[in-house]
């Protein structure tokens, strides 16, 4: 499995987990099971994502100013995640900076599935490609089992 089909799996997932995080209401079992579910699946992604396909891609000219960009949206995302967390579940600021975590991450994963794949794509070998795929997912499947 190539990079891409690999980070974009785990983009769905992110997708699913936001879209059912912001329809939670309440400080609930199910808003912090999703939350908690997010997290880890943002957390985990963005450890793989730096190191198995943005790190190989900054020393390339072209592409370091979006490698840079990606890590400094993953910060961002790091920052919401942080707010939620010391924010009272119950609260209308806390829906908000859910909404706000949404917002951010899928445009983060437009701007990687729509300029910086497209970008890498003319870098990377194929068997690049197919080697970052494999060792995305092995981190991946290893941490989550954590």
């Amino acid at each position: 499995m190539k990079i891409y089909e690999a980070i974009r799996n785990d983009h769905d997932i992110q997708r699913a987990l936001l879209d059912k995080l912001t329809q939670t209401s309440g400080d609930t079992k199910e808003r912090t099971q999703i939350f908690k579910e997010l997290r880890m699946e943002l957390e985990l992604h963005a450890n793989a994502e730096e190191h198995h396909f943005y790190k190989p891609l900054i020393p390339v000219d072209m592409m370091q100013e979006h490698a840079r960009h990606g890590i400094a949206e993953h910060h961002e995302i790091d920052e919401l995640i942080e707010q939620l967390e010391k924010t009272e579940k119950d609260s209308s600021a806390w829906l908000k900076i859910a909404k706000d975590l949404k917002e951010k991450v899928e445009h983060h994963l437009e701007d990687e599935e729509h300029t910086f794949f497209q970008l890498s794509g003319k870098v990377l070998t194929e068997k690049e490609k197919n080697e970052l795929g494999t060792k995305y997912n092995n981190f991946m499947e290893e941490h989550r089992k954590k």
